[in-house]
């Protein structure tokens, strides 16, 4: 099966996200639980992952899942990998930026990704040896290029949430970086990274990530001419955090964020 296939496939798995996620959007009567995490998760996160587990099923029974909300049948060479909704505290405040995250993974590599923000209007995908490209559809798109910024002091730097790099106790070792930059933004979840692979942004890092949470993300980036990595410069699948760059300010940043190591959570 070839990686053109694999894609077409995801973007049909995200059109059946889309129709449950944006027809419940901004709805009045919203079913919102809390997990055991304390983080919110809604009627839509767990409409679309069952829409999108049933079509794989249906049509890739051989396939393994890991989603977000209904966890994983267990190890196949072939898995995919879904964050059904990415942002849903957005989601839930009726703030556009959120998207459902469809990866395949072969082994430990991450083959294909698509990131569809259907509120947003927009989708970004890749696959390995294809490049990025970003648009309404396949059939309308643009394609991605990571920015040229050589320097932190010309950089734009996107990140996630301040509160999580105090838990980690890495909280002066950001806010240096940050000083270190030009420009600094939460644009925060997936967008951060699609804005990288866009060339609008230039780093975007994270201190605490699952793998449903990036998996998608990673070949958009590279594919992008970009470098993604965990931050002790690992690779980013495996990891449990990640700094995206245009690559040529990657190696500093690196070493920006090595100079104390993740305390792990409590």
């Amino acid at each position: 099966m070839s990686h053109d296939d694999d894609l077409r496939f995801a973007h049909v798995l995200a059109d059946d996200a889309d129709a449950q996620t944006l027809s419940r959007f901004r709805a009045d009567q919203l079913v919102v639980d809390t997990k055991a995490d304390s983080t919110p998760v809604t009627e839509a996160d767990r409409a679309a992952e069952e829409a999108i587990r049933r079509t794989l099923g249906r049509a890739r029974p051989r396939d393994g899942v890991l989603g977000e909300e209904f966890g994983t049948d267990g190890y196949h060479h072939r898995r995919w990998v879904i964050d059904p909704i990415d942002g849903t505290k957005n989601f839930v405040r009726g703030v556009p930026v959120w998207a459902t995250l469809i990866a395949l993974m072969v082994d430990d590599d991450v083959l294909a990704g698509v990131v569809s923000a259907p509120a947003l209007n927009r989708r970004w995908w890749a696959a390995r040896g294809a490049g990025a490209w970003t648009g309404r559809s396949l059939s309308s798109a643009t394609r991605c290029q990571v920015s040229d910024a050589a320097t932190l002091d010309t950089a734009s730097l996107s990140y996630s949430d301040l509160a999580e790099w105090e838990r980690h106790g890495l909280l002066p070792t950001f806010l240096d970086l940050t000083r270190a930059c030009w420009r600094t933004r939460a644009y925060g979840d997936f967008w951060s990274y699609m804005l990288v692979a866009e060339g609008a942004v230039d780093v975007a890092v994270e201190p605490e990530l699952e793998l449903y949470d990036l998996a998608a993300l990673v070949p958009i980036v590279e594919e992008a001419g970009g470098r993604f990595t965990d931050l002790t410069g690992g690779p980013a699948p495996q990891g449990s955090n990640a700094l995206a760059t245009n690559g040529r300010l990657h190696d500093e940043v690196l070493a920006r964020l090595s100079s104390k190591p993740l305390t792990g959570l409590p």
